[in-house]
């Protein structure tokens, strides 16, 4: 059985790893070092922004969430190798998903870049919509937003009366 927990700094090396695992087959294809495998997840563990997936084996997913607002931003999904092909990625997305309606986001965002094809085909499956693409920080990127229903009791949902 596997939780999903805030990180902590004792998770670091883990994650640097992770990240780096899921993210080195794209540097051929980008010609560059994906943004993910040079981000700085000490500060973003300091922020918060940091939940980790563990096992019995350790840290087998990382999830990088930034919740501002009413909208939250996906910033990273990363899966362990032993990992890929059980369905951990789409377990937390959904954990971010729940975490940012919990928060009071009406919608969350994310962005691939566009040679991630296996990201792209993945996410409008999953809900998302591709809202725009542009070239931000040297990287060419593509853009998706799903909009969350709002928690009962929330501003926005439904009341359950007849109309």
């Amino acid at each position: 059985m596997s939780e999903i927990r805030r990180a902590t700094i004792d998770d670091l090396a883990a994650i640097e790893h992770i990240v780096a695992e899921a993210f080195a087959a794209y540097v051929p294809r980008m010609g560059m070092r994906p943004a993910p495998m040079d981000d700085d997840y000490g500060a973003r563990i300091a922020a918060g922004e940091v939940e980790v997936c563990v096992d019995g084996d350790g840290i087998a997913g990382v999830l990088v969430l930034v919740i501002g607002g009413d909208e939250a931003k996906l910033e990273i999904v990363a899966v362990a190798e032993r990992m890929r092909g059980r369905g951990l990625g789409r377990r937390l997305v959904a954990h971010a998903e729940a975490a940012s309606r919990a928060a009071g986001c009406a919608r969350i965002s994310l962005y691939t870049h566009e040679t991630m094809t296996e990201n792209r085909a993945i996410y409008p499956r999953l809900g998302y919509v591709e809202t725009h693409r542009a070239r931000q920080d040297g990287f060419d990127r593509v853009f998706f937003s799903r909009t969350l229903a709002p928690l009962p009791g929330r501003p926005g949902a439904p009341t359950g009366g007849r109309g």
